[in-house]
């Protein structure tokens, strides 16, 4: 969109699936709806935000958002319940009532998020320096960062405080970047929990009105989006990016191509090239591990949100506050407790649910998983995986389904449909190869990488979506407005930032 916007280009988005917009599709089942990938967003509504300002300017302002409720989470750890309430002073005072005695502890919590959150803008911008700057500039803008992008969340929190119960809370918000503590970088942990704090938003109509606002801005440009199109390569000719080649043999042949299917994918298995430079980035993201894979349960209920009692509000539960162990013991038994289980209400997050579908509401379960559990399986089709397979994603399906009706009984008798996906699900439809839904893992290494920056070795091919900048929707957008602007020269954040101050205001 960027691209037809600023520079006139046609363009084409080849999707492999059948329905456009990836993670953020939605699918639907006799009488009910659900989104795949999305939940729920910080800061969008917030105005003069920088999140505003991108998602407006990407999607020409065409998207309507509704709040979360004031408590946006809850945290049930163990027997013991937490809430995470919108407003930093607000969370801050909540956080106070539950460990009155680590007041001073609280503080310095926040203000390492806050502080650790701005730092890592710069490493956004170091993303956008031209090469001729990058050689000197790189170093500079990386000591603004590297004090909480090469550290662990584990780390930063163990100079912060003693108390594992406390540092288990704060914490306990891991999933929505993939990581535990001790994996996961605390530059990610501060972007996103941060971006929580002024409150939480859901997309009236639910999450394919993403695509449905992205696709006027390609369309009207005289570009194409077109669905069930499996990119095999790219073709390089001399030392350049010459078009893709489908997987049906076809040629399309393009100047320019940018590639949204993750980093991996793309050194891997798009590109063909063996030079110096391309061996040399393949081995450095190759050193990367994905980001985990996950358990979805889509569960349809007859009767309406207000007939169950359901609300916007998330619940996550965990067997206790050391999330790291809980990973650990999951990977090593498929059997033991699930590290997290995710409960979220889509249903009853859109206003506009109930009309589209009278007397039903929805529950999504997430649960993140090893794609080892699955890998048995990965070179069998999708609905054609066997037996055992069905097997065991019934006994899956039904300790989720009993974990439902243990934290919300009146559910119990209402289920109408519930499916399930696995990380096979989710390679099948975006060629992820272990089935990972947050691209490359982002721990403190994967911060340290120049190799998923926009420009590549091959002149005229383009990396963009999360994995050039962060994880999940909000990171795709930037890495979207950071891959436009180094390939046409121009700082597009800034122009976002005036766009919505001007044209987009609530």
């Amino acid at each position: 969109m960027l691209l037809a916007k600023h520079a006139g280009k046609r363009v084409l988005v080849l999707e492999r699936h059948y329905t456009a917009g990836g993670l953020t599709h939605t699918f639907t089942r006799p009488g009910f709806e659900w989104d795949v990938g999305f939940h729920y967003v910080g800061q969008v509504n917030v105005p003069g935000s920088n999140t505003k300002a991108m998602v407006d300017y990407v999607t020409g302002g065409r998207m309507r958002w509704t709040d979360l409720p004031d408590v946006y989470d809850k945290m049930l750890i163990g027997d013991r319940l937490y809430e995470f309430e919108t407003g930093a002073e607000r969370l801050n005072a909540r956080i106070r009532e539950y460990f009155p005695r680590d007041a001073k502890a609280v503080d310095r919590y926040f203000a390492t998020v806050n502080r650790a959150a701005l730092r890592m803008g710069f490493y956004f911008a170091e993303r956008l320096l031209p090469p001729w700057l990058a050689r000197v500039g790189t170093p500079l803008v990386r000591r603004v960062h590297r004090p909480y992008s090469d550290r662990t969340t584990a780390t930063v929190m163990a100079s912060i405080t003693r108390n594992r119960e406390w540092a288990g809370v704060l914490t306990s918000q891991w999933g929505q970047y993939g990581l535990p503590p001790e994996q996961s970088a605390f530059g990610i942990h501060a972007l996103v929990t941060r971006s929580f704090f002024g409150g939480t938003s859901y997309p009236v109509g639910g999450a394919s009105t993403f695509i449905a606002a992205f696709a006027p801005g390609i369309t009207s440009a005289q570009g194409e989006i077109v669905v069930r199109a499996d990119v095999d390569s790219i073709i390089v000719e001399n030392g350049a990016a010459a078009g893709v080649r489908m997987t049906d043999g076809r040629v399309i042949r393009a100047p320019l191509v940018i590639s949204d299917a993750g980093a991996r994918n793309t050194f891997t298995w798009l590109l063909r090239e063996h030079t110096p430079r391309v061996e040399a980035a393949r081995r450095a993201i190759a050193s990367i591990p994905p980001s985990p894979g996950h358990l979805g349960l889509y569960v349809g209920l007859n009767g309406s949100d207000e007939q169950v009692g359901l609300s916007g509000t998330n619940l996550t539960v965990f067997p206790n506050g050391n999330h790291d162990e809980n990973v650990r013991r999951a990977e090593r038994d498929p059997a033991a407790a699930f590290p997290l289980i995710y409960f979220s209400f889509p249903s009853a997050k859109d206003p506009t649910f109930g009309e589209r579908f009278p007397g039903r509401s929805t529950i999504e379960l997430i649960v993140p998983v090893p794609y080892a559990w699955f890998a048995r399986w990965g070179d069998t089709r999708w609905h054609k995986r066997g037996a055992e397979y069905d097997d065991f994603k019934a006994r899956l399906t039904s300790r989720l389904l009993d974990a439902t009706y243990e934290h919300f009984p009146t559910t119990r008798g209402r289920v109408a449909h519930a499916e399930l996906s696995t990380p096979l699900s989710v390679r099948h439809f975006t060629n992820h190869p272990n089935g990972e839904i947050y691209g490359l893992a982002p721990t403190p290494e994967r911060f340290q990488l120049v190799e998923t920056r926009p420009r590549t070795p091959i002149r005229g091919l383009y990396l963009t979506g999360a994995d050039v900048a962060t994880h999940g929707v909000l990171g795709a957008i930037a890495g979207g407005i950071i891959t436009a602007s180094v390939a046409l020269g121009k700082n597009l954040f800034a122009t976002a930032t005036k766009a919505s101050a001007t044209a987009f205001k609530p």
